[in-house]
This record gives C-alpha cells, sequence and structure tokens, in this order.
C-alpha cells in the first residue's frame, strides 16, 4: 500500500507543475517546498527536486519551441557558463543547516515573485539588447546556486529578463525551460557523480504526477496565461516552507 503522505505530495506536485510549467519553469522550488513541509531530509531534497524538474522543464521546453517563441540567441549566453558551474554547484554538499537556510530564503523570494507574476500581462514591447557580458555573469551566478540548491534558476532568470526588457513573456518562459533543464541535468549528474545523490523508491508516483500536471500546464501556457489565483495559492505555500526551513 502507497504511503498517504507520497499521495499527498503526489496531488500537490501535481497541481505546481501544472503552474509552473504554465510559465516555463520546472517547479523545483515548490517540490523543495512540498518536501520541506512533509519533513524530508536535506539530502534527500535536492536530487528529487532536480530529477523532478528535469521531466517538467522537458516537456515546458518542447511546448514552448512548438510554438515558436524560443530564441537561440537569448538563450546560449546564459546556459553557456551556467551548466558548467551547476555541475559544481551540485558536488557541493552544504552542511544540512546551512542547505535548509539557503533554500529556505530562495523558497521565499520565489513566493514574492509568483505572487507579483501572477499580475503580469503579455506585453508586446520590442526587447531590448541582450548585453552578452551581462548574461554570461548572470548565467554564471545563476548555475551556482542552481546546483547548490536543488532549483534550475528559472525563478531567478525570468525576472530579470522581464525587468531589464531582454524578453517578452513568451520568449521569457521559452528561455527559462531549457535554462532550467540544462542546469538541472547538470546538478543532477555532478551529485551522483559524486555519489552524493541517491533517488527514493517513490519517485515514479511524483514523477508520474508531474508529467501529467506538467504536460497540461505547457500546453496551457505556451497558447496562453495561467489562472492568477493559482500562482498565489502556491506563493503562499512557498512562503510558509521557505520560513520553516529559515526558522526551525
Amino acid at each position: 500500500m502507497i504511503d498517504p503522505i507520497i499521495l499527498a505530495l503526489a496531488a500537490g506536485m501535481l497541481v505546481a507543475a501544472f503552474a509552473y510549467a504554465s510559465v516555463g519553469h520546472g517547479g523545483a522550488s515548490a517540490y523543495l517546498a512540498a518536501l520541506a513541509l512533509a519533513g524530508a531530509a536535506p539530502a534527500e531534497m535536492r536530487p528529487i527536486a532536480l530529477a523532478l524538474n528535469i521531466l517538467v522543464s522537458t516537456i515546458a521546453t518542447w511546448k514552448f519551441w512548438r510554438a515558436g517563441h524560443f530564441r537561440w540567441r537569448l538563450f546560449w549566453p546564459f546556459a553557456v557558463v551556467s551548466i558548467p558551474l551547476a555541475f559544481v554547484g551540485g558536488a557541493i554538499t552544504l552542511p544540512g543547516h546551512a542547505y535548509k537556510v539557503l533554500v529556505g530564503l530562495v523558497l521565499v523570494y520565489a513566493a514574492v515573485q509568483l505572487w507579483m507574476s501572477a499580475r503580469m500581462g503579455d506585453e508586446m514591447r520590442p526587447p531590448r539588447e541582450l548585453p552578452l557580458a551581462w548574461a554570461m555573469t548572470v548565467g554564471a551566478v545563476l548555475g551556482l546556486l542552481s546546483g547548490l540548491t536543488g532549483v534550475g534558476g528559472g525563478i531567478f532568470l525570468s525576472p530579470l529578463l522581464l525587468m531589464l526588457g531582454w524578453a517578452g513573456t513568451k520568449q521569457t518562459s521559452a528561455t527559462s525551460a531549457p535554462f532550467i533543464l540544462v542546469n538541472s541535468l547538470a546538478g543532477l549528474a555532478a551529485g551522483f557523480t559524486m555519489k552524493s545523490a541517491t533517488l527514493p523508491a517513490h519517485l515514479w508516483i511524483l514523477a508520474g504526477a508531474v508529467l501529467v500536471g506538467g504536460w497540461f500546464g505547457a500546453e496551457y501556457g505556451s497558447r496562453r496565461f495561467a489562472n492568477p489565483l493559482v500562482r498565489r495559492i502556491l506563493a503562499l505555500v512557498l512562503a510558509l516552507a521557505g520560513g520553516k526551513m529559515v526558522l526551525v
């Protein structure tokens, strides 16, 4: 018989995958939040979040590319430096308390960004030219943070692209999805290389849930935008889990 906690996690992650995939994200921050609320050990959280992130961001990458929103020249300057640094970050195992505080702060930040994104529309202004040096610097920082925490970096990249006017909302989603995918692959590969990553037997249940949620979310988001209410509910969950990790 399947543990009811695992089923509850799967249900929550299905909803999270739908909401995150609709904006081109893999959902790692929500998976980390759910695992934190369920009392998972820090050592288990990063590889699970990265593995699920890979599944959902793969779907989102395909859906947004197929819808015609992906731009190679917007993606590669961030990715070329983020991939090796995500590997470096994934090879580093932080002490349990330090990891919890770092992830907690990331979750609180993600909650703020998710709440603010609920008000976001699809603006039509032309994007600004992407400065190569700045893009590569941002990619390096986000790659390292991605590997250390188990998030793909999209929750940081997306608001930067929008605030600095480097991309519109659809292009931002189409850039974030493959950025998350390559960083998550690098981070998980580092964990297995250093023998610090193990995946639980019940991962297939969580994987099935996020595949369903991610497929429908990416299909919905590549054509239109997700319900703002869903994002705000998720933002509250992230804030609760982030506060729990920082303070407890």
